[in-house]
């Protein structure tokens, strides 16, 4: 069986490391506050990738924690990948240049798929695209607003884009440590070419073998976690053994 990365989830808000609840700014649990020496912890227990959002960033429409971004740029050699607020090709362009492996597109995707398609063209290889889900619908700035179309609508929408990768996530299970939205994570990778990486839910190892047993024969290629790293539900050694690294 292929391997899955394992994606520790950094999320900023007020230049700190937190976890939200189904996406509430109200329900936000701080587990760090200086993200930079968060971020070294990480890459120390043996992660090769950090995913980093910058929650008031996704609400503002515009970066917001560059300050913290930064910090964790600085003290890691393993790539990065960053999303909340990022709209527009220069925005895109001056994080790829300050050292961020990936961007991420959730928001402007779902909005305006042409800077997607864009952006894919300028920066082959670094554009992933976020599908924020509720009840199956796409959700927008920074969850506030749920639309009409379907996440696997969206994701197909750039089948041919060169999106490096759809991070799927179900919002009704996002911080509450009940397990992923398996069942559809899996169905939007069976529609599509493009690898998926599943975010929203993991609470225990038991989620993550769960997980490696539903990708097998799928475009399933990751998985985000958060709140069971920091709790200490999921061992950082023991999840990298069993997703396969």
């Amino acid at each position: 069986m292929s391997s899955l990365t394992l994606y520790p989830a950094i999320d900023l808000k007020d230049g700190q490391c937190v976890r939200l609840r189904r996406g509430e700014m109200d329900q936000a649990t701080v587990y760090a506050d200086d993200p930079g020496a968060q971020a070294k912890a990480w890459q120390a227990a043996g992660f090769s990738w950090l995913h980093v959002v910058d929650l008031n960033g996704a609400f503002a429409g515009k970066p917001v924690n560059a300050g913290a971004v930064r910090s964790i740029l600085a003290n890691v050699a393993i790539p990065v990948q960053l999303g909340g607020g990022i709209r527009d090709l220069a925005g895109i362009e001056a994080w790829l240049t300050a050292g961020i492996s990936r961007v991420i597109l959730g928001s402007a995707a779902a909005k305006n798929p042409d800077l997607v398609i864009e952006a894919c063209k300028a920066f082959p290889g670094r554009i992933a695209v976020g599908i924020d889900a509720r009840d199956g619908f796409v959700a927008t700035e920074g969850w506030a607003e749920t639309s009409t179309m379907a996440a696997a609508d969206l994701g197909l929408r750039f089948e041919d884009a060169g999106v490096s990768a759809i991070i799927y996530t179900d919002i009704g299970r996002d911080g509450m440590l009940t397990g992923l939205n398996l069942e559809q994570t899996a169905a939007l990778s069976h529609r599509l070419t493009t690898p998926v990486i599943a975010s929203g839910g993991v609470g225990s190892m038991a989620h993550l073998a769960e997980l490696k047993a539903a990708a097998a024969g799928t475009r399933i290629e990751g998985v985000i976690v958060g709140r069971a790293l920091y709790d200490g539900r999921v061992d950082p050694a023991g999840a990298l053994t069993l997703l396969g690294h």
